[in-house]
């Protein structure tokens, strides 16, 4: 695969751009994430202009279209702020991004439950920042997600997963928009697609299957929306378990009575709660490795994204 490039707030890299003049280092996407990715920094709020240190800012007003204020002296810095993420959307669009991490509560990028006061200083609802928004608004496929919520492991693990997606997507649409790479795409994701929503699977076979009704840019177009779609659902216990067992159909004859039941049991105790998707995942890969079937063998359910970052020995 070509790099993964990834969007996100300068501070979260360690870099001193906030109000204070500190940072707010993240040194699990630096250190770890870091490795497999290729990092486009962004601070809205230098970028476009202001000093470290600044006075602190707010969301202020109807939390669909707030305002940008400064706490203090009021310091409306609205318009500096969009004119900059117009311009700066248009860089990015460039940069062959497959995601964002944003940071959280911030007014220019925070993604989820930012506050927004009215005019008295109360806080009244929770919004999104300005830049967060406008990006959202103009690349509204592109997993994205705040650094806070990346400490669940369900949500970290999704938001991985659907970035290295997001790749090979891009790389299969650059190797060229024809029915035939479309099908082998389709083929290997189809377990990962699975353990999100069986309702996206469903749809994209459709597609797939219809591949030769529609022009090529509409085709892939239409089919990338609603793979990512499907993806932003999680991957829960209950799906994953489903996959699982679905997999094990695969060695009707091959491994036995008591492989089966050794897998089943695997399986089940994963589906209880009491080992996490590693494990049966990972007998599960000894039996393909053993037994080598065609399907399976191209899944990429088993392994989406690299096992040194463990994200499946906690779901």
């Amino acid at each position: 695969m070509k790099p993964i490039r990834l969007g996100i707030s300068t501070c979260l890299l360690g870099e001193n751009v906030r109000y204070d003049g500190g940072h707010k280092l993240d040194r699990f996407l630096r250190d770890e994430l870091g490795r497999y990715v290729e990092y486009v920094p962004v601070c809205p709020e230098v970028e476009c202009g202001l000093p470290v240190p600044r006075e602190a800012m707010r969301l202020v007003g109807d939390p669909a279209s707030p305002r940008l204020l400064t706490q203090k002296t009021k310091i409306d810095h609205t318009d500096r702020m969009l004119t900059w993420a117009k311009r700066r959307l248009g860089e990015l669009e460039r940069e062959d991004l497959c995601g964002y991490v944003f940071k959280s509560r911030s007014p220019s990028s925070g993604l989820f439950g930012v506050k927004v006061y009215d005019e008295t200083g109360t806080r009244v609802q929770k919004g999104v920042g300005l830049f967060a928004r406008a990006f959202t608004g103009r690349f509204p496929l592109l997993p994205a997600e705040e650094e806070g919520r990346l400490n669940d492991a369900g949500l970290r693990e999704n938001f991985i997963e659907r970035i290295f997606t997001v790749r090979r997507w891009k790389d299969l649409a650059e190797s060229g928009m024809t029915t035939g790479n479309l099908v082998r795409f389709h083929t290997a994701h189809k377990l990962l697609i699975m353990a999100h929503s069986r309702k996206a699977l469903t749809e994209l076979g459709r597609l797939v299957a219809e591949g030769k009704r529609h022009k090529p840019k509409e085709l892939y177009d239409r089919y990338f929306s609603v793979l990512m779609e499907g993806m932003r659902l999680l991957a829960t216990t209950k799906k994953n378990t489903d996959v699982l067992f679905h997999a094990m159909g695969y060695f009707k004859k091959e491994i036995g009575p008591d492989g089966k039941a050794e897998l089943r049991e695997v399986i089940e105790r994963y589906h209880d709660g009491l080992v996490p998707l590693v494990v049966p995942l990972t007998l599960l890969g000894h039996y393909v490795r053993t037994y080598r079937p065609e399907y399976l063998l191209g899944q990429i359910y088993l392994d989406p994204h690299p096992a040194e970052l463990m994200l499946r020995n906690h779901v």
